[in-house]
């Protein structure tokens, strides 16, 4: 079996709140493989005070900090790959089985008290706020595909060092495709701005 590889992006303190697991299924080689999707979601608690503006009371409350900067919501992913290999009696060695798991974590607000005009404003924030999120969710889903899949259909190696190192190598390699992806999305949605996440 080949070893436990896995990226981590930044982490938080874990204060889990709800979590489920999904399987997603894609056709690989004319099998149909499974990406096992762990989902956990981190509210973190706002209160509004009468006369603030939603942007301080979300910029007080907020934990999260990255590289100096505070934002309202976030999402971290995990994309972890297991492998095993038949080798041959000439020493060729073919993969057999993949096993890949993502796991994402999306941190968004909760307001618990507010005016109603803050909650108006909160709710169309919030909600533009989780779309922005979701499509990083998906830029990770996309990651744990392309790495089961490709892995999944690498040829025989001439020994099974080298298949475990161009796997794995492989597999690192288009996890940083995908991390540069998601910087790039950022940059075009300004962090959500251009999708509605975005407050007076």
């Amino acid at each position: 079996m080949g070893r436990l590889t896995a990226s981590v992006l930044p982490r938080l303190p874990p204060c889990s709140r709800l979590r489920w697991v999904v399987a997603f299924l894609l056709s690989a080689g004319g099998a149909h493989a499974a990406v096992e999707e762990e989902n956990t979601q981190r509210p973190y608690v706002v209160r509004a005070q009468p006369g603030e503006t939603l942007r301080a009371a979300l910029h007080a409350a907020t934990p999260i900090s990255v590289e100096g900067q505070r934002f309202h919501g976030y999402t971290r992913w995990n994309v972890r790959w297991t492998f095993r290999w038949w080798r041959e009696a000439s020493g060729r060695c073919a993969i057999t089985e993949v096993k890949t798991r993502l796991r994402t974590e999306v941190q968004l607000p909760e307001l618990l008290t507010a005016s109603q005009e803050q909650r108006a404003v909160f709710d169309r924030y919030v909600q533009a706020l989780s779309h922005h999120e979701q499509g990083h969710v998906q830029i990770g889903r996309d990651a744990a595909q392309a790495i089961d899949q490709a892995i999944r259909q690498m040829p025989a190696a001439s020994d099974c060092a080298t298949l475990e190192r161009d796997a794995n190598a492989l597999g690192h390699r288009l996890l940083q495709d995908h991390v540069a992806r998601e910087k790039q999305y950022d940059q075009r949605t300004r962090h959500g701005a251009t999708q509605g996440a975005r407050l007076n």
